[in-house]
């Protein structure tokens, strides 16, 4: 595979008061917006939604998000754009959201604008809809035919989440630098089906860097709820850097692990984020990186608040069972696996999470 392959969303807009940018924006894709929003987020948001976009469109539907992205859900806010003869998708919320708004995309056709209200992950500037059972288990990846038309990350919304979802983002974001590495380096595929360019490996490097930076830094602005230099700078690189990092540089173990992760349920309760993070640390301990390596991240997660065992995950149960069940998942489904350089099995990819979840307690 010769053919290098990078995309990414047609326009990027972030910071405070951001989000009235939709009212320039809407227009340029249709005048009859579909809004898909959980219920907390509509009603925050319905009425300053409405001044907005009520003098630049000619009707709006609201349209409440359950709570799960799964085939269900989507069929029917399908229906119910396709009843309102909708032309463009806004797509409000956390990633579930946004992915449920790119199903409707992926059927109708037209525009999509994404307005995320929390930094939990790089969903926003994806092709990308992860599709969940009505139970909650990992189902299906669905792609829409172009990335996002628009991004708008109003800074002054994502300041007002809670703590826990913004380091979440932080943890999915850790671990493109080292997937798209691994992706690189092993002759893998991006999700262009290409090989990623190298402009995308070094997006995904400087994704970590500036986290490594300004993580930290960044918390206390969360703590306040009023962005400043460092969380702005935080929050594009777990939206923007890490968006564009896995989708055009492509992933490798760290994410595979969620596809087994998903089979305990005792982990249902853990964001993506947070299933990623340790997810990398694995991934690390199957690179059979140095113990100074692997102890310096581990300080770096417990400074953050970062899941470093499978316990913080909120595991239950026999242990060496889950393990086994974690890894025969991955292996049996997660398509990125063979992304790395190396053989990657069964027994191994046990040892390694073994590994993970023993070293956080040698890290004071």
């Amino acid at each position: 595979m010769t053919i290098r392959a990078f995309g990414g969303p047609h326009r990027y807009v972030q910071g405070p008061g951001a989000l009235n940018e939709l009212s320039a924006l809407v227009p340029l894709y249709g005048r009859r917006p579909l809004v898909v929003a959980d219920v907390a987020v509509m009603g925050v948001l319905r009425e300053q939604l409405e001044t907005l976009l009520q003098p630049c469109t000619d009707s709006i539907e609201f349209a409440e998000f359950s709570g799960e992205c799964s085939a269900t859900q989507i069929d029917a806010m399908t229906g119910r754009a396709s009843a309102a003869s909708t032309d463009v998708v806004v797509a409000i919320g956390g990633g579930k959201a946004i992915d449920t708004a790119k199903g409707v995309r992926i059927q109708r056709g037209g525009g999509i604008i994404v307005v995320p209200t929390v930094a939990s992950n790089d969903a926003p500037t994806s092709r990308l809809a992860i599709v969940y059972t009505d139970d909650h288990v990992l189902k299906e990846v669905r792609l829409m035919p172009t990335n996002p038309d628009a991004v708008v990350v109003d800074t002054s919304i994502i300041a007002r989440a809670p703590r826990r979802f913004f380091v979440a983002g932080i943890g999915d974001a850790l671990s493109k630098k080292f997937e798209a590495e691994q992706c690189f380096n092993s002759g893998g595929m991006n999700f262009y089906k290409a090989r990623p360019a190298e402009l995308a490996v070094s997006i995904a490097n400087q994704c970590y860097q500036v986290i490594r930076r300004d993580a930290v830094a960044s918390l206390v602005a969360v703590d306040r709820k009023e962005p400043d230099a460092a969380f702005e700078n935080i929050v594009e690189a777990t939206i923007l850097l890490s968006g564009l990092g896995f989708e055009s540089g492509g992933l490798s173990i760290a994410h595979s692990l969620t596809r087994g992760f998903s089979a305990i349920p005792s982990l249902n309760g853990a964001l993506h984020g947070e299933q990623v993070a340790f997810g990398l640390l694995t991934q690390l301990c199957l690179e059979q990186r140095s113990q100074e390596f692997l102890a310096d991240i581990m300080t770096f997660y417990k400074t953050l608040g970062l899941p470093t065992s499978l316990k913080d995950l909120g595991f239950s149960g026999d242990r060496q069972d889950g393990i086994q069940t974690i890894a025969q998942r991955s292996i049996a489904e997660a398509p990125y696996l063979k992304q790395f350089v190396g053989a990657v099995t069964e027994q191994s990819l046990v040892a390694a999470l073994d590994k993970a979840d023993r070293f956080a307690r040698s890290v004071s």
